[in-house]
């Protein structure tokens, strides 16, 4: 597959339905960091996440055909929302499996954008289940939330926007949760950044990417017990391998870090992040050897946040 033109045309695709998300820079955060950092904000996208960019990528290139059955998947956080909100941009219905233990914030948010929820036991193999029922009983397509090659393509377009703005960044560091972030943001760094290396940080609780690396192959988790709710999920076949040839390092931090990173993130830049999204930023304050006096983009990943739960 020729990943550059893909790209290129996943931007030009959905260019009409997202929003073109500012950066922010701030001179105290450079300071703290001893890095140059330039924050590509996808809390601002629609939504209030990047995964609209990948949902709305492999919605409009389905077939008329297609689209008439609707389109299904699983997903109890971001990706259940970009969907839903994709699929009514598109006139297309969507249907959702979300775990019953799922927040009803999110529910609700799935609901509100016209989603019809599909509930399902709180295992990934009972969501993966349901999803199949799904799509057998309405001849609808499924669109994985991380690993289709057009939902990374879609997300890789937030990096390729920042390296369009800012050509010279020497690293860009975004989280990791089933990598279709990462690996689609490793994608635009090789086709379109000057020899810029890429970086992930992950959740100490649920570091099964960073193991992955390690071991050569997809590692799961026992336990994700951590604040970073985005994050939970492992990497798939697509995703790995783009991770494993294009990914420099995965940084794991703990959860004081996570929150100590998203506190400063709201105090400084004023803005909401959620704390998924913190750990990329958790990550550069971790390791100050690697980033030290570079210029570095940090994809802030969302900023869909209960605030009734905060953690400070």
């Amino acid at each position: 597959m020729n990943y550059k033109k893909a790209l290129l045309e996943a931007h030009q695709r959905i260019l009409p339905y997202i929003h073109q998300t500012p950066i922010l820079t701030s001179q105290l955060l450079n300071d703290i960091s001893g890095a140059e950092i330039y924050f590509k904000c996808e809390n601002f996208q629609k939504m209030g996440a990047f995964k609209m960019r990948g949902a709305l990528n492999a919605i409009l290139q389905l077939s008329d055909a297609e689209k008439t059955k609707g389109v299904v998947t699983h997903s109890s956080g971001n990706f259940a929302q970009a969907i839903a909100l994709a699929a009514k941009m598109l006139g297309i219905t969507a249907y959702i499996v979300m775990p019953k233990n799922a927040p009803k914030v999110k529910k609700e948010a799935v609901l509100g954008y016209g989603g019809i929820v599909i509930e399902s036991d709180s295992t990934p193999i009972a969501r993966e289940l349901k999803a199949d029922e799904v799509v057998k009983e309405k001849e609808a397509t499924f669109i994985h939330p991380s690993n289709d090659i057009p939902v990374i393509i879609g997300q890789g377009t937030a990096a390729l926007e920042l390296l369009n703005n800012q050509p010279n960044l020497e690293t860009v560091v975004t989280p990791v949760g089933g990598g279709g972030l990462l690996s689609g943001t490793a994608l635009s760094a090789h086709y379109f950044g000057n020899n810029c290396k890429v970086y992930a940080g992950e959740p100490n609780e649920a570091n099964d990417a960073f193991r992955s690396l390690k071991s050569g192959k997809i590692e799961s988790n026992k336990t994700t017990n951590t604040i970073a709710d985005g994050l939970r999920t492992q990497l798939g076949s697509n995703t790995f391998p783009i991770i494993q040839k294009y990914v420099n390092e995965i940084i794991c931090v703990s959860e004081d870090e996570i929150i100590d990173a998203m506190k400063l993130l709201w105090e400084r830049l004023k803005i909401v992040v959620e704390p998924s999204s913190a750990v990329a930023f958790a990550a550069v304050l971790k390791r100050k050897d690697i980033f030290q006096n570079k210029k570095i983009g940090v994809i802030l990943s969302g900023g869909n946040v209960d605030l009734t739960n905060l953690p400070f």
